[in-house]
Formats: structure tokens, C-alpha cells, sequence
């Protein structure tokens, strides 16, 4: 039997005769089970040879690889030495658990709903007026457009320029609920679902990135839009729209660029130059791996898709814990439960992180940028490698540079990872006179 040749399990029967726990005549069961102990499992988790143990089910608070493996099978205990190797990991596991739904939201710090009657109501007009377009012929694409004719502004006579909102991971079109009324006022709104998202096609098999995403911006722009857009995106949704900027064969088709604490990455694999990424890129890896075990990716995946996950991920990354509310966790968790999700859960989460935006930047000089940055972000901090090179681009603009190649910055105080829902009041204020001011 396995207990009997593997060490560590040798060494835990011993010393229960040495201690005199057990009578002679007890069973080899009877010992083990002291110990929590079975026979191996027939489902074992391998974690390279020689180890084929698995975790117990016992209750635990923990969020972390832990506490889901439980959920994966067996009844089974890591000896002593193992376990702790992996308590040290539970806090680290906490950040990139919330990492994988930094974009959602959740219920107010005092568990209590500040969801408006109005705020619904917006919601539900959103999602009437949302459409369906069919990307490359194949992928559904779930996207929004609020159409108007917005008067001239006295300070710029030309037309308005229309606006594609683009969310960050695991948000949706509903993430700019609290946008979409004060935008559309004056100017044309689409809000797009990114592939793998929200009420978009979300295909089995489907290697995401962020090229592709910024692909699917390009087309969308090319084929449903067809005029000089400026792009307003959160988190990866930034990224996605540098990118796509910065491959646009065409310059046309983007007239200027608004990110909201823009990401380094697809996932959290991307700024290495940070040293909390340097120090949590060995769980990372291994966090991949067991992501690449379907049955553990699976059990993980309903564990973060949970309501009081999402809720307690967002109140870690919001600043204002009152926009937090019971809708956006809705939001978020609805689109879990759609067939593939999994699959872009997992494809999104271990696949390459894409280009750095710092070494992007420099191709689009010549399109208007602003960037707002919340300064209570613990996911792309303002004092992180990202945030400080954003701070610093409007003071390293070359003397010649275009006179409407401007890139403006601002700091929003007391705010999360996600500006325009977190205190977009804040947002709206920085935004609407430089969109009035634009000229395309």
C-alpha cells in the first residue's frame, strides 16, 4: 500500500505508536484515520512525484488555492510540512483571486443595497437598446449604442465626435451604467462587449488576447462606426485600446484616447519591473498550472464566480464602497454561468499577457490622450511602474509634437481601479471639458 512506502506517512504512524495513541490490536485504518489519513485516492492531484495527496474538506474563511482544492475531492490531508508551504501562499492567492474579478462589483461595506429605482431603470434601458453584430462573420457581439444629434459647442463649432466604451476583465456594456445617460447628452455612444464577456459569444476553444480584443475594436470601429472615434476604456479595456490605436492602419478611425488605470497585461503576469509582481510570480505560475487541470480550473471557477467573492474583491479595489452595490454584483456574476465562460475564464487568466502599453505609446503620439488614475488602485498603483510613466508623459512630449497630440493626466483622490463607477462624478468632470475641447 502507498501509506506504507512513502515516507512521510511512515513517519506520521510512527510516532502515534511512540506517543502510545494507539493499541496494538487497532487497525492500519484506525491509526491513519488519527492522523486524517486515508488510502490514496482514486482522483489524486498530482503536484509532480512524488506527491499524489490531496486536500481535505474542513471548514475554512480562506479564499485561496487551499481552500478550493477542498472542493476538487478526497478526504484526504497534506502532512504538516506541506500544509504550511501552502498557508503561506493563502494570502497571495487572496490577490490573485481578486485579480481575476478586479472589473466587478459588489454590495456596500455594510452589506446594505444603494442601488436608485433609477439606476435599475437605466440598466434595463441599456439593455434594450443593446444590439448584435457578428464579428469576422462567426463570433455574436453584444454591443450598445445610444444615438443623438448632439449640438455644436460654441468652443468648437465642428461635430462631436462619437465615443466606444470599452470595460475591463470580467465587467460588461452595464459597468458604464453610470455614464451612458450623462455621455449620451451630448455626444453618440457605443459600449461594446470584448469576446468572452458579458452578453458576447464566449466560444469553446478560443485562445484570447489582446490583440485579438484589439482586433475586434478595429472591425467594429471599421464596420458598424465608420467614423473617427475616441476610445474610453477601463483596466484592460485601456490596454486593448492602445493597442488598437497603435495597429489601426488606418489613424482614422481613432480620434483620440481616454484609459481609466490602464493594465500592463492581460493578467498579472505582465509589469515584472514591479517588485509585487516579481514577488507573487511564482504563485502565479503555479496558479496557471492548477488552471490547466480542468477539474481544479472548474471548481476555482465556481468559488470566484460567488456573490460574496465578487463582493469582497471589489470592496477591496473600490474607494468608494458605497458605489458598490447589490446590481453590480448581478452584473458581473451573470455572465459566469453562459456556456464557455469557464473556457475564457481560464484562457484569459493563464494566457500571455500582451504588449506593455509603456512601449506603445510612443507609436500614437500624434492622438489626443487623457489619463485618469485613481489613486487608491491596488491593482495598477499609482506608484507602480505603470502608474509613474503615465505621470510622466505629459512632461515628456517633444518640442515639435503635434499641437493636438496633447496628453493631459490627472490624479482622481480617493479612488479605486474603476474611475467611471467607482466616483464618476470625478470622471465626468475631467472628461466632458477635454471631449468638448477635442478637435478631430
Amino acid at each position: 500500500m502507498f501509506y506504507s512506502c512513502h515516507p512521510l506517512r511512515r513517519f506520521c504512524l510512527q510516532n502515534i505508536n511512540n506517543k502510545g495513541y494507539q493499541q496494538q490490536s487497532e487497525s492500519k485504518r484506525e491509526r491513519e484515520e488519527l492522523m486524517g489519513l486515508t488510502v490514496r485516492a482514486p482522483r489524486p492531484v498530482s503536484f509532480g512525484p512524488p506527491l499524489y495527496l490531496q486536500l481535505r474538506r474542513f471548514p475554512s474563511k480562506h479564499i485561496g488555492i487551499r481552500s478550493l482544492l477542498f472542493r476538487y475531492g478526497g478526504q484526504n490531508i497534506l502532512p504538516r510540512s506541506l500544509n504550511m508551504k501552502f498557508s503561506s501562499c493563502v494570502s497571495a492567492a487572496k490577490a490573485t483571486s481578486s485579480s481575476i474579478t478586479a472589473a466587478a462589483t459588489g454590495a456596500a461595506a455594510g452589506g446594505e443595497d444603494t442601488t436608485t429605482s433609477s439606476e435599475v431603470e437605466e440598466m434595463r434601458e441599456i439593455k434594450d437598446k443593446c444590439r448584435q453584430w457578428k464579428w469576422k462573420g462567426r463570433y455574436a457581439i453584444n454591443y450598445f449604442v445610444s444615438l443623438s444629434d448632439p449640438p455644436l459647442s460654441s468652443s468648437n463649432p465642428k461635430p462631436k465626435p462619437p465615443l466606444l466604451l470599452v470595460h475591463g476583465f470580467g465587467a460588461s456594456i452595464l459597468h458604464w451604467r453610470r455614464n451612458i445617460r450623462t455621455l449620451s447628452q451630448n455626444y453618440t455612444v457605443y459600449a461594446i462587449d470584448l469576446l468572452g464577456f458579458g452578453a458576447s459569444e464566449k466560444p469553446t476553444g478560443f485562445s484570447y488576447t489582446m490583440e485579438k480584443w484589439a482586433q475586434l475594436i478595429l472591425d467594429f470601429l471599421d464596420e458598424i462606426v465608420q467614423k473617427p472615434t475616441v476610445l474610453i476604456g477601463n483596466s484592460v479595456g485601456s490596454l486593448a485600446c492602445v493597442i488598437a490605436a497603435s495597429e489601426s492602419n488606418n489613424k482614422a478611425l481613432v480620434g483620440g484616447l481616454v484609459l481609466l488605470n490602464c493594465a500592463g497585461g492581460m493578467n498579472n503576469k505582465a509589469i515584472v519591473d514591479d517588485w509585487r509582481i516579481k514577488l507573487l510570480l511564482p504563485l502565479l505560475w503555479f496558479f496557471d498550472f492548477l488552471l490547466k487541470q480542468r477539474r481544479i480550473a472548474s471548481a476555482i471557477f465556481e468559488r470566484v464566480k460567488q456573490r460574496d467573492t465578487i463582493r469582497n474583491a471589489l470592496l477591496a479595489v473600490y474607494g468608494n464602497k458605497e458605489s458598490v452595490d447589490k446590481e453590480l454584483v448581478e452584473i458581473i456574476m451573470e455572465p459566469t454561468c453562459d456556456p464557455g465562460a469557464l473556457d475564457a475564464f481560464v484562457s484569459i487568466v493563464t494566457g500571455p499577457p500582451g504588449p506593455n502599453p509603456m512601449q506603445l505609446i510612443s507609436r500614437i503620439s500624434d492622438i489626443p490622450l487623457l489619463v485618469l488614475w485613481g489613486d487608491q488602485d491596488p491593482f495598477t498603483p499609482l506608484d507602480g511602474p505603470l502608474g509613474k510613466y503615465f505621470a510622466s508623459l505629459p512632461s515628456q512630449l517633444p518640442p515639435n509634437a503635434n499641437a493636438n497630440a496633447n496628453v493631459s493626466f490627472f490624479v482622481l483622490p480617493g479612488v479605486g481601479h474603476c474611475p467611471h463607477d467607482d466616483r464618476p462624478e470625478l470622471v465626468h468632470e475631467r472628461l466632458l471639458p477635454w471631449l468638448d475641447h477635442l478637435s478631430i
